[in-house]
């Protein structure tokens, strides 16, 4: 199945994260999604003006791997292989550090860390949603669990504190030490901002506990130099920012998959083109052949024949290509990925950008997109441009499982979509309204001139034919909002 999460990543763009979960007993899985993109006419996109390279130039995609999700609790209490496998390949670097032994240290403690911030992720969202008489019990042992996790992690520093392991090798363990440091102090805060939105009944005490944990951190970062947030230091803190980055890259990095993206079709696309110029060649040949039949050799009839059909052989030529490749681009894709791992393939994409038009949008489309409209009366065949991106995700499951030592689900695909291109021809955002004044007449007050531009999510698989869509509220400075609509 497709599972999505769609979300503001800034101020003019969207964030698409995808992810594709392979089914254990299916080797072969197969996933379809459809992203139909509606904007008014008004923005005079289209395939004149908004061209495929400008649209992809617009898009940054991602493929990574999804984390291997735990329970913080069995992490803590290894019920689960992580602190094992973190373990033993500590060991084995101790007593062989051969080149094997080294990438294989350093990737468990990438996924280690990979693992435990999705657990938090996910230990932080439970907790906060919570009843309020729940939330005191659940707080203590978190504390706990992360306590002892950090404890379990920095005492195994102690395995490679010997001869064989390099400085080097050990700079790697304190990235882990200060990456994790960085990601539970995090964390914290965000439960404590989380716990007082809520206003939650045991809010002092929680608080207390909250920054009493934080503030053992904070001593445990000075006394290893690593960087902390300071109130009155902006140059300080915007190194802290740039190390913050260069670390989550380095510990994600191992989750991003090699990929190698082709033109889809190179082949049948060349045979076509050479269909082209087969065709052209005929009847250039064909009208020789018959002139010099009936005029014979060397005649002028001949000579005008030659000439009119190779200029009507180059003219042939192009026009059957440019039919043929229109032709193809509908059973074609614009891209094909290769995926892997450990250059091992694992899998592929396929991606493909086209305008279309409203008569050729599937009926459950259209009805999606009518749905909980502003302006349901309207008809929008005239008023309203759509855009299709296409993805189609295969993920072979056997070759999936064996890239790693843990179970991994499937694949996750991050896109950001870029609306700058939309802003251009959109008016100014103030709009003067008139509002009526016993002294002065009227009043001019402004209202806010709101563009609508509607995402419809299509996603297929074997057991999933499901529609979401979601709306955007955006002008010339940028997105204003965006709600999930179905």
């Amino acid at each position: 199945m497709i599972e999505e999460n769609v979300k503001l990543h800034d101020k003019f763009s969207v964030e698409l994260k995808l992810g594709f979960i392979a089914r254990k007993k299916a080797l072969k899985n197969n996933f379809t999604l459809n992203t139909w993109i509606f904007f008014p006419e008004s923005l005079d996109i289209n395939r004149f003006t908004y061209s495929k390279e400008s649209f992809y130039n617009d898009l940054k995609s991602n493929i990574r791997l999804i984390t291997p999700i735990f329970l913080l609790r069995d992490i803590a209490e290894r019920k689960c292989p992580v602190f094992e496998n973190l373990e033993l390949s500590f060991q084995q670097l101790a007593s062989q550090p051969t080149r094997t032994n080294k990438a294989d240290y350093e990737y468990q403690i990438k996924m280690f860390l990979s693992i435990l911030k999705s657990s938090l992720r996910e230990e932080i969202n439970h907790i906060s949603n919570v009843k309020d008489e729940d939330i005191d019990y659940l707080l203590l042992h978190h504390l706990e669990y992360l306590h002892s996790i950090m404890i379990q992690y920095r005492a195994l520093y102690f395995i490679i504190n010997v001869p064989t392991v390099s400085n080097e090798l050990v700079e790697y363990f304190n990235y882990g030490d200060e990456f994790m440091s960085n990601l539970v102090e995090y964390n914290s805060f965000l439960l404590l901002r989380k716990f007082k939105q809520r206003k939650t009944t045991n809010f002092e005490e929680q608080r207390s506990q909250l920054n009493l944990f934080i503030e053992n951190e904070l001593h445990y970062k000075k006394s290893k130099n690593y960087l902390t947030v300071e109130r009155d230091n902006k140059k300080g803190n915007t190194e802290i920012v740039l190390k913050l980055g260069v670390l989550k890259k380095y510990m994600e990095s191992h989750l991003f998959l090699n990929t190698d993206r082709q033109k889809d079709g190179i082949l049948v696309e060349q045979l076509l083109f050479s269909l082209a110029a087969g065709i052209s060649m005929v009847f250039a040949t064909f009208i020789a052949f018959s002139v010099q039949r009936k005029f014979g050799n060397f005649t002028m009839p001949l000579f005008v024949a030659l000439v009119v059909s190779y200029m009507l052989k180059d003219r042939i030529k192009e026009f059957t290509r440019y039919y043929l490749a229109n032709k193809m681009s509908t059973r074609f894709f614009d891209h094909k990925i290769r995926i892997s791992v450990h250059e091992k393939e694992v899998g592929w994409a396929k991606e493909s950008m086209d305008f279309i038009h409203y008569k050729k949008l599937p009926e459950e489309v259209k009805e999606c997109r009518q749905k909980f409209s502003i302006l349901q009366n309207i008809s929008r065949r005239n008023s309203e441009k759509a855009i299709l991106f296409r993805t189609q995700m295969f993920i072979d499951r056997q070759a999936l499982d064996n890239s790693s030592k843990y179970f991994i689900s499937g694949i996750n695909s991050i896109i950001r979509l870029n609306f700058t291109s939309f802003l251009k021809n959109m008016d100014n955002p103030d709009f003067p309204l008139y509002y009526p004044d016993a002294e002065k007449d009227f009043i001019i007050v402004k209202g806010l001139k709101l563009y609508y531009i509607n995402l419809i999510l299509q996603m297929k698989s074997e057991d999933q034919n499901e529609l979401v869509k979601y709306r955007l509220a955006i002008n010339r400075k940028g997105i204003h909002s965006m709600e999930k609509i179905i």
